[in-house]
C-alpha cells in the first residue's frame, strides 16, 4: 500500500495523529515532508502511466489479431447465445454510445434486409460500434447502385473490417416477391419493379433446383451478393496493409432464431 511505502521512521506529535490519512484515493503519512509527498506522488503517477500505457498496448496488439475467422467465430457463438435466450446485451449503455463519439471500428460489415424481423445487432447478440450495417429490402448487393457500393467501399478502404457478410434470411418478401411477379408475368407498380427484378437472376436460378423455389432462390440471392462482393474493386484492391478479408454469404431462419452459414 502507498501507506506502507510513504511510512518515514519519526513521527511528529503536533496534533496529527499517527498513521496515515486518506484524501479521497489517496493515502499519505503526516511525518512527510512537501518534498518527499511530491517524489513519491510523482513515482506513483509514473507507474499509473506505465500501466496504462502498457494495457494500450495490450488493447492493439489484441485488436491486431483478430482474424475474420475470430470475427465469424464470435459472431455465431453470439447467434448461439441469441438463439438459445442466453444474451449477454453487451455494450448498449448511454456510456458506451458517448465512448465511440470521436471514433468507430466495427469488426464486421453486415449486408442484410431491411425487414423488421431482422436486426443484426440483436441477432449476433452485439453491442454499439461492433457491427457496420447495411440494410436494404432483399439484401441485394449486385446492381443495388452507387449509394450502397459506396457504403459498403467506406467499410472496406475506411474503416478495414476484416469480415462481410450478406445475411438473407426464411420468408423473405422481396425474394417472395419476385417469385409471384414472376409467376404471374406482371409489373409491380413504381421503383419496386426495379427493386424486384434486382432478385429475379436469383430465381431464375433456383428454377430447375430441387426443393421448395422460394427457399432456394433466398439462398441464391445471397450466394450472388457474395460473388459480386468478391469483384468488387475495393476488395480486389485492398492493400495489403488492411489485413485480409473474408466474405460470407448467410440465411437466418426467422423461427429458429439461427445462422447458418452458406459460402
Amino acid at each position: 500500500m502507498l501507506c506502507d511505502l510513504l511510512e518515514v521512521t519519526s513521527r511528529r506529535s503536533q496534533g496529527f495523529p499517527a498513521g496515515c490519512f486518506n484524501f479521497g484515493a489517496m493515502t499519505m503519512n503526516p511525518d512527510l515532508s512537501r518534498r518527499d509527498f511530491v517524489g513519491l506522488t510523482g513515482m506513483a503517477s509514473l507507474g499509473l502511466g506505465w500501466t496504462l500505457t502498457q494495457q494500450a498496448s495490450a488493447n492493439s496488439v489484441q485488436e491486431a489479431s483478430r482474424t475474420p475467422e475470430d470475427v465469424l467465430k464470435d459472431l455465431l457463438d453470439g447467434n448461439a447465445r441469441f438463439a438459445s435466450g442466453a444474451v449477454s446485451n453487451p455494450r448498449r449503455t448511454p456510456k458506451d454510445f458517448s465512448a465511440l463519439e470521436e471514433s468507430q471500428k466495427p469488426e464486421a460489415l453486415i449486408i442484410t434486409c431491411a425487414d423488421a424481423r431482422v436486426p443484426p445487432e440483436l441477432l449476433f447478440d452485439q453491442g454499439v460500434g461492433d457491427l457496420f450495417v447495411i440494410r436494404i429490402a432483399g439484401n441485394i448487393v449486385d446492381g443495388s447502385g452507387i449509394v450502397v457500393k459506396g457504403s459498403i467501399e467506406y467499410a472496406i478502404t475506411e474503416l478495414n473490417v476484416p469480415l462481410i457478410m450478406v445475411l438473407g434470411h426464411s420468408n423473405c418478401g422481396a425474394v417472395k416477391a419476385a417469385v409471384n411477379h414472376i409467376d404471374k408475368d406482371d409489373v409491380p407498380p413504381g421503383a419496386l419493379n426495379e427493386l424486384i427484378g434486382l432478385i429475379k437472376p436469383a430465381v431464375e436460378r433456383s428454377k430447375l433446383r430441387p426443393g421448395v423455389l422460394l427457399e432456394n432462390a433466398i439462398r441464391e440471392n445471397v450466394i450472388i451478393g457474395v460473388e459480386r462482393l468478391k469483384r468488387l474493386d475495393a476488395i480486389v484492391s485492398r492493400p495489403a496493409t488492411a489485413g485480409p478479408v473474408k466474405i460470407v454469404g448467410a440465411t437466418y431462419d426467422l423461427r429458429t432464431g439461427l445462422i447458418q452459414i452458406l459460402a
